[in-house]
């Protein structure tokens, strides 16, 4: 699995977490060069609060693009640290 956004794979991983329809990447499959850590923080009710990164990429930037759960609840623990995308970042096989 891939995921790209203006053109270039901002993670690559031979498997994924699928995780109320998102695929959850590994942090270890990450091009970490293009992330850059948000403030914004969200709760979901059953996996906890997520932290978000900004995506950057050839200078541009697609704000609050990633999420993870860094310490999630006990019913999400399979997907601690693994990064989620939203905000035009194409998912391809």
């Amino acid at each position: 699995m891939k995921a790209i956004w203006n053109n270039e794979i901002l993670a690559d991983a031979s498997e994924t977490i699928i995780v109320d329809g998102n695929h959850y990447f590994p942090p270890a499959s990450l091009h970490k060069q293009f992330f850059k850590k948000s403030e914004k923080q969200t709760v979901c009710s059953w996996k906890g609060t997520a932290s978000y990164y900004d995506i950057e990429v050839n200078g541009q930037s697609n704000k609050e693009a990633a999420w993870f759960y860094p310490e999630p609840k006990s019913a999400a623990n399979n997907i601690a640290g693994f990064v989620a995308f939203w905000k035009g970042v194409q998912i391809i096989n």
